[in-house]
C-alpha cells in the first residue's frame, strides 16, 4: 500500500473549500428552498418522516419499505399508487418506497447529456420529484445518486421542495466513482453544502447513509463500520448540524452477526434509521428457494427491532430480483409475505438465547470507537484539519477502506493484514465459496498458473473481482489490480503496460455492452489483442427499447469478441484456452 506520511499525500488533485465557506452557501440557499408538503406528510400530519418514525418507534411497530426499479416515470407513479392500495387492501401498510434513480444522475445536470445511462430512473427537475412524492401516501426515500456525487446540491434542492425528508446516500460518497468523473474536490464541496442546506431546513430531515454502499461493503472487519458510523455521525452531526440514518443489510448474512450489527448501531446512534436492506446477495436460487433466505433475514430483522426499535423499516426484497428487476405483482408478494411474518415473529421472540450476538455487539462497539478513535487521531497527526467536514471527508475517500482498515483498525497485526475482531460476513461467504471451488480444480491447475489477468469493475461493486481474485490466485494466476469503476481507457493502459495476458470485467449495474465496446475500441486503438473476459450482471437496457427492464446481453457481448463468463468453471476453462495459446498449446 501506498504510504501516506502527511496530508499533501492525500490532497494531491487540490483541497476543497472551507467547510465554513460551503456551510454559508448551504444557509444561503435554504433562504428560498424549503421543505415543501405532499401526500405522505398531509396524510401523517407531520412536519418530516423523522416524526412518523419516531411515532412507529414509541409504539413498538414494525413499518415496511418498497423498492421500485422502474425506468419509467409514469410506470413507477402507477406502481407506487397500486401497490400502496393493494397492500391496504391486504391489511398491511408500506410507509415508505424507495426510487431507483440512474446513475447518470449523479452527474451535474448541464453535463448528463451524452452520458451512459445504467436501469435506474432519471427525473428532469423538482417537478418530477414531486410528482413521485404525490404518487402514494407513504414517505418517498431518495437514496442513491442524490448525496455524495457531483450533482448532490442540485438533486438536494430539487428532493426538498418536493417534500422528501430522508435523502441519501452519503456512504457513496466514499466509495462510488462515476465514470469519466475525476474532479473529487468538486464532488466534496457539492456534498458537503447539500448535507448544510439539508441542515438548514426548518424541519428534521435525515441524511440517509448505507453502509454496504460505503466502506462496510469492503471492510474486513465489522467493527470498522461501526467506526464509520461514529465517523459519519461526526461529521454530518457534529460538524455540520444535520442528523445521519443508517440503514445496513445487503452484506449481512448470518443471523446472529446481523442481530448484533443492529444491537451495536442502537448503542451509538440514537437517530432513527432510515431502513435495513435485504440480505440480496443471499438470493442464488429459483424464487422458491430465495423465500427461505428472505424469511431468515426478515424474521432476524422483525425480532431485532422488537428488542431494539430504532425507526428502521423492514425491507422484503422480492424473490426474483436477482433474476430480473422485480415486477409489480412481485414487489406486492413480498410486502405480504413480510407483513404476515411480522405478525408470526411475536411468537419467536422467547426462543433465543441473546446473550453471544450482545457479546458480539460490546465487540463491534467497543472495535468501533477504537477505529474512529484512530482515524480521527492518525488523520489529525498526518495534518488533515479534521474540524473542517470537507477536508476530513476527501481524506477518508482519498486513503479508501483497506487502507484505512489497515491503519487504524482495532484487530491486532497480523503481518500487513489486522486480523478481525468479527470478521465480516460477504468475505467469509466468497471465501468459502472460493476455497470449495479451488478444490475441485487443484488437480488442473497447471493450466492457468503463472497466467497475468488485469481485473477492474465497471461500478463500486466489487465483490465479483473480489471472488475471481481469490478463487483463481489460489491457482497461480497473477492479478494486476486496475480498480474500481474503472475507466476503459484506464483499465485498458493498465493491462498493457502490465504485460498481462487477458483483462477480466466485473460488472454489476447494466452497462455491460457499452463498456465493452469503449474497452474493445480502446484495444483496437492501439493495436492491441488481449482477449477480454467479462463476468456478473451480464445485462442492458437496450437502446430504443419498449421495455425499462434490462434483457440479457451475453450474445451482444460475444458479439463485441468478448468472452462472457457466467461463473468461475466458464471463468477457468476460457482462461486455460488463453494459457493454452499463449503457451503454444503445450498446456
Amino acid at each position: 500500500m501506498r504510504a501516506i506520511e502527511r496530508a499533501s499525500d492525500l490532497f494531491v488533485s487540490g483541497k476543497p473549500r472551507p467547510a465554513a465557506e460551503l456551510v454559508a452557501q448551504g444557509r444561503r440557499i435554504a433562504e428560498y428552498c424549503r421543505v415543501g408538503r405532499n401526500r405522505f406528510l398531509d396524510a401523517t400530519g407531520a412536519k418530516s418522516e423523522v416524526v412518523v418514525k419516531r411515532r412507529a418507534m414509541a409504539e413498538r411497530r414494525i413499518t415496511q419499505h418498497a423498492h421500485i426499479g422502474f425506468r419509467s416515470l409514469d410506470r413507477t407513479i402507477d406502481a407506487m399508487g397500486e401497490i400502496h392500495a393493494r397492500a391496504a387492501e391486504n391489511g398491511v401498510c408500506v410507509s415508505r418506497f424507495g426510487i431507483t434513480l440512474d446513475w447518470s444522475m449523479g452527474y451535474p445536470e448541464a453535463s448528463r447529456s451524452g452520458r451512459s445511462r445504467g436501469t435506474g430512473i432519471v427525473l428532469d427537475g423538482p417537478g418530477d420529484f414531486r410528482r413521485l412524492a404525490d404518487a402514494a401516501p407513504a414517505a418517498m426515500h431518495c437514496g442513491d445518486f442524490m448525496l455524495g456525487l457531483p450533482a448532490a446540491l442540485e438533486n438536494t434542492q430539487a428532493a426538498l421542495v418536493a417534500g422528501v425528508t430522508t435523502l441519501g446516500n452519503l456512504g457513496q460518497y466514499f466509495t462510488f466513482r462515476l465514470l469519466g468523473w475525476d474532479d473529487d474536490v468538486a464532488t466534496t464541496e457539492a456534498t458537503v453544502a447539500a448535507i448544510a442546506l439539508i441542515a438548514a431546513q426548518d424541519v428534521e430531515v435525515l441524511v440517509h447513509s448505507n453502509l454496504d454502499d460505503g466502506f462496510a461493503a469492503i471492510f474486513l472487519d465489522m467493527s470498522s463500520s461501526i467506526g464509520m458510523v461514529l465517523l459519519e455521525k461526526y461529521i454530518v452531526e457534529d460538524l455540520l448540524g444535520a442528523r445521519v440514518a443508517h440503514c445496513y443489510g445487503h452484506h449481512f448474512s448470518d443471523p446472529a452477526t446481523r442481530h448484533a450489527f443492529h444491537a451495536a448501531l442502537v448503542r451509538v446512534s440514537d437517530t432513527p434509521g432510515s431502513m435495513i436492506y435485504g440480505n440480496t446477495v443471499s438470493y442464488r436460487s429459483l424464487p422458491a428457494g430465495n423465500y427461505a433466505d428472505c424469511a431468515s433475514y426478515l424474521l432476524t430483522d422483525i425480532l431485532s427491532l422488537s428488542r431494539f426499535p430504532s425507526g428502521h423499516a423492514i425491507n422484503p426484497v422480492p424473490v426474483t430480483e436477482n433474476l430480473r428487476i422485480p415486477a409489480v405483482e412481485e414487489i406486492l408478494e413480498a410486502q405480504i409475505f413480510a407483513g404476515r411474518l411480522v405478525q408470526c415473529a411475536r411468537r419467536f421472540e422467547n426462543l433465543f438465547d441473546w446473550r453471544a450476538a450482545d457479546a458480539t455487539a460490546d465487540a463491534l462497539v467497543a472495535g468501533g470507537k477504537v477505529f474512529a478513535r484512530n482515524t480521527l487521531d492518525g488523520l489529525a497527526a498526518l495534518g488533515v484539519d479534521t474540524r473542517d467536514a470537507g477536508a476530513l471527508m476527501l481524506a477518508l475517500r482519498q486513503i479508501g477502506p483497506r487502507r484505512l482498515e489497515a491503519m487504524f483498525g482495532a484487530g491486532a497485526l497480523n503481518g500487513a493484514e489486522r486480523r478481525p475482531l468479527v470478521p465480516a460476513c460477504w468475505a467469509g461467504e466468497l471465501d468459502e465459496v472460493a476455497d470449495a471451488w479451488c478444490q475441485s480444480r487443484q488437480d488442473v491447475s497447471e493450466k492457468v498458473r503463472d497466467l497475468s489477468v488485469c481485473i477492474g469493475t465497471t461500478d463500486v461493486h466489487e465483490h465479483g473481482k473480489y471472488l475471481v481474485t481469490r478463487a483463481f490466485s489460489s491457482l497461480g494466476v497473477r492479478f494486476v489490480d486496475a480498480g474500481v469503476a474503472v475507466d476503459p481507457a484506464v483499465l485498458v493502459s493498465c493491462a498493457r503496460e502490465s504485460g498481462a495476458d487477458a483483462i477480466a470485467i466485473s460488472t454489476y449495474n447494466g452497462v455491460a455492452v457499452r463498456y465493452v465496446r469503449d474497452v474493445m475500441a480502446e484495444l483496437a486503438r492501439g493495436g492491441s489483442k488481449i482477449p477480454v473476459l467479462i463476468g456478473g450482471r451480464l445485462n442492458e437496457i437496450r437502446d430504443g427499447s419498449n421495455s425499462d427492464l434490462p434483457s440479457d446481453a451475453t450474445a451482444d457481448l460475444a458479439a463485441l469478441g468478448a468472452l462472457p463468463c457466467p461463473d468461475l468453471d466458464a471463468a477457468f476453462a476460457v482462461m486455460a484456452g488463453i494459457a493454452q495459446g499463449r503457451n503454444g498449446g503445450t498446456k
